[in-house]
């Protein structure tokens, strides 16, 4: 069996386990023990990739394996990954992690809750070993229906149009992805592996059209500019791990896609049209920025600001530049812990104090000094002080980008520069009003720090921001000879 089925195995059994575990504890546990035996053996499967690339494996893949699934239409179950792909299990492994530590309050319907929560993981887990395209569809899919229910089912406010508005929001998405990935059959000799789709040559007035379907499909689930609005209202009005799951790994499928399928397997109609989602990733960054400093919802303002970041990781695909494509690797990574870790300090916030507004908290950090620590090192991340993970990301995304020659290049540039200082408002704004100074409500005085399970999620969370910000070769010896070869189809 392929070592990388472990990474669909753990949590599906998990899944199962949580159905037939007796009590409320044992299906926390069983939840919690199955996500921290992923993030270990995903740790431990770094490594081991790390020992065979330094040992000198070449394969654009490894740990490659294919079998049969659906033998008429040619679809197989392929498997395989690189330091790309690696990179996103360890996101997902880590928030996985974290959400169910947040959740751990969790009271109604608990075993469906943490069920639903598993089969999303597992979504993401094959959406990033498969190399077969259809099959990642499918994983795609397997992603977008328990994110319906957790909506409306746990979460608040108007959860039944959030949830609403966002499958059929993401399903359009999925529409789209799928026209485009059949042209890709139709025209790239019948197959849906990936690795032979790159040996094809598929005419460039072909690749213009499925371009455009794929990566406004994969856009969709970016939240990129104009089919963003299901981002705001889904993440307000979902529980807090399905928010964190939301913003940190549903939407970094969306950017890993436009990266691998759209723009590695279609490289003539990028250097075409990429020109098209510059434009559209540059009005996200600043219309979301923009749009944030007006929220005074505390979710809505990280939900609003996720439009904004991801903006980041479209433009740094777009530009087609090494290093604008490696920081927008490391973007997907950052915003993913980031904006987990921000939701995850909203929701500890919002379970004790009833409110997300924030001009009706204040004196956080005096009265539960350590989750107003976390909202602080989330909000100083998404404003990218140096030595968090934010800074190093974004920065990477503005050099790569101002390689690109071209007035127009370099003004998408400038414009993605200057969101950094709207961000600033922002984030001071909002630390300012729900943080700093004294508890000017009375009530707030009975309100206690965060519990055991709330300090694991937030320690694993800064954990991920700080290693990146301080160590990001790390990330970058990770990733680099796979984008490397993504600007070796970009220049052929």
């Amino acid at each position: 069996m392929n070592i990388l089925n472990v990474l669909i195995l753990i949590p599906l059994l998990s899944a199962v386990g949580v159905l037939f575990a007796r009590n409320d504890k044992a299906v926390k546990m069983t939840a919690l023990a199955g996500a921290v035996l992923e993030l270990l053996f995903a740790g431990w499967l770094t490594y081991v990739y790390a020992k065979l690339r330094i040992a000198g494996a070449t394969g654009a893949m490894l740990f490659q394996s294919s079998t049969t699934w659906f033998e008429p239409l040619n679809i197989y179950y392929r498997l395989g990954i690189d330091g790309i792909s690696l990179s996103m299990i360890l996101l997902t492994a880590t928030v996985v992690v974290a959400g169910i530590l947040v959740s751990w309050k969790i009271e109604k319907q608990v075993k469906e809750f943490f069920f639903l929560i598993l089969l999303l993981a597992t979504g993401a887990y094959g959406f990033f070993i498969t190399t077969d395209v259809f099959a990642m569809f499918f994983f795609l899919e397997l992603a977008v229906i328990p994110k319906y229910l957790l909506i409306g089912i746990w979460g608040s406010g108007k959860k039944e149009y959030s949830a609403m508005k966002l499958a059929l929001m993401l399903m359009f998405g999925s529409a789209l992805v799928f026209l485009g990935i059949s042209g890709l059959y139709y025209f790239g000799g019948h197959t849906w592996n990936i690795q032979e789709l790159v040996a094809q040559h598929i005419p460039v007035e072909v690749q213009r059209p499925l371009y455009v379907l794929i990566f406004a499909g994969f856009g969709v689930f970016t939240a990129m500019f104009p089919f963003h609005t299901w981002a705001p209202d889904g993440h307000s009005s979902a529980p807090t791990a399905a928010s964190m799951f939301l913003a940190g790994i549903s939407m970094k499928l969306g950017g890993y896609g436009a990266l691998r399928v759209a723009t590695f397997l279609l490289p003539e109609a990028a250097h075409d049209l990429s020109w098209i989602f510059i434009i559209l990733a540059s009005i996200a960054i600043i219309y979301g920025a923009f749009a944030t400093m007006m929220q005074k919802d505390l979710k809505y303002m990280n939900a609003y600001s996720s439009v904004s970041h991801c903006g980041f990781v479209i433009l740094g695909i777009a530009m087609l530049t090494k290093a604008a494509i490696m920081g927008a690797v490391m973007q997907m990574v950052s915003h993913g812990v980031m904006t987990a870790l921000f939701f995850a300090a909203i929701g500890m916030i919002y379970d004790r104090a009833h409110t997300r507004q924030a001009n009706e908290l204040g004196g956080m950090l005096k009265q539960v000094p350590f989750i107003g620590t976390a909202f602080i090192i989330s909000g100083l991340t998404s404003l990218g002080l140096p030595g968090f993970s934010g800074f190093v990301s974004e920065m990477t995304i503005f050099v790569g980008s101002w390689e690109h020659a071209g007035a127009g290049y370099r003004l998408a540039t400038i414009l993605a520069c200057a969101s950094i200082v709207v961000t600033a408002v922002y984030i001071l704004r909002a630390v300012g009003f729900a943080i700093w100074g004294s508890v000017t409500n009375k009530e707030y005085l009975q309100l206690k720090d965060a519990a055991w399970n709330e300090r694991f999620a937030t320690f694993i969370l800064v954990g991920g921001i700080v290693i990146i910000g301080l160590a990001p070769f790390l990330l970058t010896r990770l990733i680099e000879s796979d984008v490397t070869g993504i600007m070796g189809m970009l220049l052929r």
